[in-house]
């Protein structure tokens, strides 16, 4: 390998509108640049021709690879091509009797109040089935039959294929058959060949099968890719991103670890750059035009193993991000009753109001009426010939017919600027429910984060999400607007290998293991000493764990102790879920092994601990700007010209190259020795009150999305608990949050037959229990069910749990009964005369099954029936 010292380095964020460009300078200084991604006529590819221009190349001159020691990237190519079905024709190679599995995949209905349920298209052109079958031990059935395997291979090649995906029932156990096909393939003519159990070496057919469909689907177009930015560099070292969050050779890139190339950059370059500054707990929240991501970071990633992407299922290690409809583009708009902020978006065309493009009013332009945006600190690139300001005189006429349209419709007044207010305070909230998912539905407390932002939009409403999360702290790194691009230089190249285990979790086992992840590990050494020869290389080895029964797993460290192992899932699932399964078994469902590279550009520490005096920093201008009901003014600061150990006190604005950053009143901001402003709330937030008689459209707004947050919240938690298809996959259950008196609140969208009289269920559980503080009374901690046809209960099979609130106001810490929760499934089978239990020559209730009227299930957190038995 060439001498790197004295070269530039490239890292790059290819995204679908923007190319963003982070160049490191052989002296150690940076360069940011950005370019559409797409722009025929005027260059083949963005990435080629940034590096040309920041290099000083004249338009489509040739690179010198003696300038350049290396070039990082991460692409949404894959993604695009998935998104908009422009892979490659393939063919699906399956064992007989299964040429439909995947595409009946399995029960699950995401959409379910769809009227007419439109299925995904396959991704696969054609489907060939093969005679061959190995049992589940791994044991061959049935040999594979390979001169019909190689006649039906030939006649879909004849037919123009190339690329083909192998998917075996059991071929995670037993290979040989997959091999077979793959020569078979091979002498055939295929270019793209993708093994279940190399690209999915794990359980279940369908998940493998879309992950291996996927694979080869989309490696011939990254590959195209790959070739043409590798040709264009010549002799330069060329990585790129993969969805789990570590780097790799541009050869073994392939497209199953391609969906997420490019987020992932931004998660890494967040955790990295608030770990420098002293931050090991962070919330990512990256906030653009169209969606904001969400992201969780405690010392280490957080990864899904299995994940569905533009309607297709995926079986492999990607970061956890979460995203939601809620950007600056989203549109706000009066329906009569409510003020709502998207899922819609304006887009990039027409965009906001303010665009002059006739676009609706979006949350830009509730910042833009409010002071929040200001028309001098923003590019005027507007209008027919690209040189106009942002449009304030469109938005306030726009929020004037919204306000006069508000007090005809329910007789209340407000001003345009309270209007916008509401808006905001709207799309904060949305957001804001978006990181609960990935924080406190977690079982995560967020009073011990720090809220990273970065993303153009993201500074704007950076103190007001963390007021909304209470949270105290908000970390924004010089290279916010550019994050995914500069995180590329902070990444490790990584190699993640699986294997399948589905056995119990004991000390034989933990034996047997040992010598599994000696090979996997060894596998993952030697590729990546190929890849990174001069650094170190470590590994860490992860078990995925699950209780007997269910099948949502919890990755905890492999080790020699079973009870650590034990005890260290139980304190994960307790932290997930609220409570633990006393006496169940625990299955290792696989198993893996990370190896890391160490080939990270160090980042820059802050001046942590420093006992600098700050010193107060002189503002460029003032600018009006709304704020606690009424206009005031307040200075900008020029991100430029910010130096370390200045403080600034809000509200207060800075303004910087990529967006915006609004410092709300209540809190402060410093940068620290590396430049990063750290801004921390200083005055305590005064207590929140509810609404009054007086419906308010905003307040309505906010208490509908946290009250039906809750009742989401309680129907995620009940799918990963569930041991049942009807729960996990048919989504036959239903979740509600109800008063005091058992009137419904807030439901999540479930099946309706159970929650219209799901109150009844409630009313009578109060009826009979009342609401006193001694033994026969409730008591926190108490959860009670009833199935009861005459008590609410719908037919027998759906079994209605409800749980009481209290309120905590008093010096026993025991308020009354607030809130009631309740949830209703159905079981396929409580007894009765036929299985399914609902026999239509049924007399007596008792036919259909047990019945179940009032039952304690748990007493004071404790589980007292595990069965129907117990019950009766």
């Amino acid at each position: 390998m060439k001498d790197r010292i004295g070269r530039w380095s490239f890292w790059v964020d290819r995204g679908g509108t923007f190319t963003d460009l982070v160049a490191r300078a052989p002296d150690g200084r940076f360069t940011t640049l950005k370019l559409l991604s797409e722009n025929p006529g005027r260059y083949a590819d963005a990435a080629v021709e940034g590096i040309r221009r920041i290099l000083g190349l004249a338009p489509g001159a040739p690179l010198d690879p003696d300038q350049i020691a290396e070039v990082r990237m991460g692409t949404t190519v894959a993604t695009n091509a998935l998104l908009e079905r422009r892979g490659t024709p393939t063919l699906l190679v399956v064992t007989r009797g299964f040429a439909d599995a995947l595409r009946i995949g399995y029960q699950n209905r995401p959409k379910l109040f769809a009227r007419d349920i439109v299925l995904p298209d396959p991704l696969y052109a054609t489907v060939i089935e093969v005679d061959e079958r190995v049992l589940a031990s791994g044991e061959v059935l049935t040999p594979l039959d390979e001169d019909g395997a190689r006649e039906a291979l030939r006649r879909c090649y004849q037919s123009g294929l190339r690329a083909v995906a192998i998917v075996l029932m059991h071929g995670y156990r037993q290979p040989c058959h997959e091999r077979l096909l793959e020569r078979l393939a091979r002498e055939v003519g295929f270019t793209q060949i993708s093994l279940s159990h190399q690209v999915s070496p794990l359980m279940k057919f369908v998940s493998r099968g879309d992950t291996t469909v996927v694979d080869a689907y989309l490696s011939p177009v990254l590959r195209r890719y790959v070739g043409q930015v590798a040709r264009a560099l010549g002799d330069v070292r060329l990585l790129f991103m993969q969805s789990n969050g570590g780097l790799t050779e541009a050869a073994r890139f392939s497209g199953r670890d391609a969906i997420l190339s490019g987020p992932a950059g931004g998660i890494v370059g967040m955790a990295r750059t608030a770990e420098a500054a002293g931050l090991s707990k962070v919330i990512g929240f990256d906030m653009g035009g169209t969606s904001t991501d969400v992201s969780h970071y405690n010392g280490s990633f957080e990864r899904l193993f299995e994940t569905e992407v533009a309607g297709v299922r995926l079986r492999a290690p990607m970061l956890d991000i979460h995203t939601v409809a809620a950007g600056g583009g989203s549109i706000c708009r009066f329906d009569g009753a409510r003020f709502r902020v998207g899922p819609e978006s304006a887009g990039a065309d027409p965009g906001p109001a303010c665009y002059r493009r006739g676009g609706p009013l979006t949350v830009t332009d509730c910042n833009l009426l409010l002071g929040r945006l200001q028309l001098d600190f923003f590019p005027a690139v507007f209008g027919p010939d690209g040189n106009e300001p942002l449009d304030l005189d469109s938005v306030t006429a726009r929020f004037e017919d919204m306000a006069a349209a508000l007090l005809q419709a329910t007789g209340i007044r407000r001003s345009i600027h309270e209007i916008a207010e509401g808006f905001l305070r709207i799309a904060v909230e949305n957001m804001a429910m978006a990181i609960k998912q990935v924080s406190v539905q977690r079982g995560h407390d967020l009073a011990d984060y720090a809220l990273a932002c970065f993303g153009g939009a993201g500074g704007q409403h950076a103190c007001a999400v963390a007021d909304s999360l209470g949270m105290s702290r908000v970390f924004i790194h010089p290279m916010a607007g550019v994050l995914s691009a500069f995180g590329m230089g902070l990444t490790d190249l990584t190699s993640v290998k699986q294997e399948a285990v589905e056995m119990p979790l004991d000390s034989a086992l933990i034996g047997s293991l040992k010598a599994r992840i000696a090979a996997m590990a060894d596998l993952g050494v030697a590729e990546m000493t190929a890849q990174a020869p001069a650094g170190p290389i470590n590994w860490v080895a992860r078990l995925s764990l699950k209780y007997e029964g269910t099948d949502s797993t919890l990755e905890v460290p492999f080790g020699d102790d079973v009870a650590a192992i034990g005890e260290a899932f139980l304190a994960l699932y307790r932290q997930r879920y609220g409570f633990a399964m006393a006496g169940r078994r625990l299955i290792v469902e696989s198993v893996a092994v990370e190896v890391v590279g160490a080939s990270a550009v160090a980042v820059a520490t802050s001046g942590a601990g420093e006992s600098a005096q700050p010193t107060i920093a002189s503002p460029s201008a003032k600018v009006r700007m709304w704020q606690e009901g009424g206009f005031a003014e307040i200075p900008v600061y020029g991100r430029d010209h910010l130096t370390s150990g200045q403080e600034i006190a809000g509200p207060a604005m800075v303004a910087e190259a990529t967006g915006t950053i609004v410092i709300d009143a209540g809190w402060v901001a410093s940068l620290d020795k590396s430049l990063n402003l750290l801004m921390t709330r200083v005055v305590d937030l005064p207590k929140r009150t509810g609404i009054g008689s007086d419906v308010d459209p905003v307040m309505l707004e906010l208490f509908s999305s946290m009250f039906m947050a809750i009742a989401e919240q309680m129907g995620v938690a009940l799918r990963n608990t569930a041991y049942s298809v009807n729960i996990k996959e048919r989504l036959d259950f239903s979740c509600a949050l109800f008063d005091a008196e058992a009137s419904l609140v807030a439901n999540a969208p479930h099946v309706p037959v159970h929650l219209g009289s799901m109150g009844d269920s409630v009313a009578s559980v109060i009826a009979a229990r009342g609401q006193g503080r001694d033994g026969r009374g409730m008591k926190p901690g108490d959860v009670y069910a009833l199935n009861a046809p005459y008590n609410g209960g719908t037919h027998l099979p759906d079994v209605t749990v409800v749980t009481p609130v209290f309120a905590e106001d008093d010096d026993e810490g025991r308020g009354p009964v607030q809130f009631y929760v309740a949830a209703r499934g159905h079981h396929a089978d409580i007894g009765g005369l036929t299985p399914g239990s609902m026999p239509p020559m049924s007399r007596r209730v008792e036919d259909e099954g047990v019945l179940l009227d009032n039952v304690l299930l748990v007493e004071d957190d404790r589980e007292l029936c595990r069965t129907l038995k117990d019950a009766m």
